[in-house]
């Protein structure tokens, strides 16, 4: 009697373990992401005038990050030997130790830590370093996608694009005018009009798509101080995801605010050749850079919206 209750627990346990193991979600993975600490001019606006930024991979914004819901980041930041001051990384995405995972390093030093994308959506991430004000405007920010496991939970997008937000203080090393928000400029993407021809004549990019394409525009307030109240000028937001999560939707929007640190996702159709352009409606702020213009084509460049295209540098 006891051999067959031996053999039947064991029985039980094994399906157990197989429904386990059965019921593991496939499309979960681990995603190595490795980031440099650079500390490295770059230009701020068309015509190349160079700012002394502190960067990811030399990059302003950082390079996009992009995963599955479910996924694990295994993440390692290297702050290069060459560089003059600590850094660090804090991804809004993550739920994990502060003081150990957030902490900064030295040049030369490497951090390491892993977390779970357990949500979906856009996420800011940024240099975590004191004085934080500073790294951040000074270029150490970015943003990582969270795509929904569900592929089914939004409408599918025909085009996608990431803008950032940022502000431009005239000398990076003034800290006291970063805490007294004395900013000159507020740009998308580390540029002043980077994608408008219209306000800067140097200006030699913008955004495309058709008429009656879904353009999805992942948006993220990177601050350090401006809200945005972000507004498609001779459009209207046919759908607007709060954090980018799929089930915290909004439709037919003017305008949307997003305050520093956070993100949200926004589709634009338009039903219309012509342009439409993608402001700050703090208008002070889209005057000084803060404007990209999207073209409504049909002959728009198919490669634009897509791959590498999506954060147009």
């Amino acid at each position: 009697m006891k051999m067959k209750y031996r053999a039947l627990s064991s029985a039980l346990l094994a399906a157990l373990a197989a429904i386990s193991i059965q019921s593991t979600p496939v499309w979960a993975k681990t995603v190595k992401v490795t980031l440099h600490a650079e500390e490295v001019d770059q230009p701020i606006d068309n015509k190349g005038t160079m700012y002394k930024t502190w960067t990811f991979d030399g990059k302003v914004p950082g390079p996009l990050v992009r995963v599955t819901e479910g996924d694990t980041v295994d993440f390692t930041l290297i702050n290069d030997k060459t560089n003059k001051n600590s850094h660090a990384m804090d991804f809004h995405a993550a739920s994990v130790d502060v003081v150990k995972d957030y902490g900064s390093i030295k040049p030369g030093e490497t951090k390491h830590y892993t977390f779970q994308a357990k949500y979906p959506g856009v996420f800011f991430y940024h240099c975590g370093a004191d004085p934080m004000i500073q790294h951040i405007a000074r270029g150490m920010f970015g943003a990582i996608i969270v795509d929904p496991k569900d592929t089914k939970a939004w409408p599918k997008a025909d085009r996608e694009y990431v803008l950032i937000q940022s502000e431009l203080y005239p000398n990076p090393d003034d800290k006291d005018a970063m805490m007294q928000n004395k900013w000159s400029n507020v740009m998308f993407n580390g540029g002043i009009f980077k994608y408008d021809p219209v306000h800067d004549p140097a200006a030699t990019r913008w955004l495309q798509a058709k008429p009656g394409e879904r353009v999805r525009i992942y948006f993220v307030n990177a601050g350090p101080n401006e809200f945005s109240s972000f507004h498609p000028i001779a459009g209207i937001w046919d759908a607007v995801y709060h954090s980018g999560n799929p089930k915290n939707v909004e439709h037919g929007l003017q305008t949307f605010v997003v305050g520093p640190g956070d993100a949200s996702t926004f589709d634009l159709i338009s039903p219309v050749e012509g342009a439409n352009a993608i402001v700050t409606h703090s208008l002070k702020a889209a005057l000084t850079g803060a404007i990209a213009v999207i073209m409504f084509s049909n002959d728009a460049d198919p490669k634009m919206g897509h791959g590498e295209q999506i954060l147009i540098r």
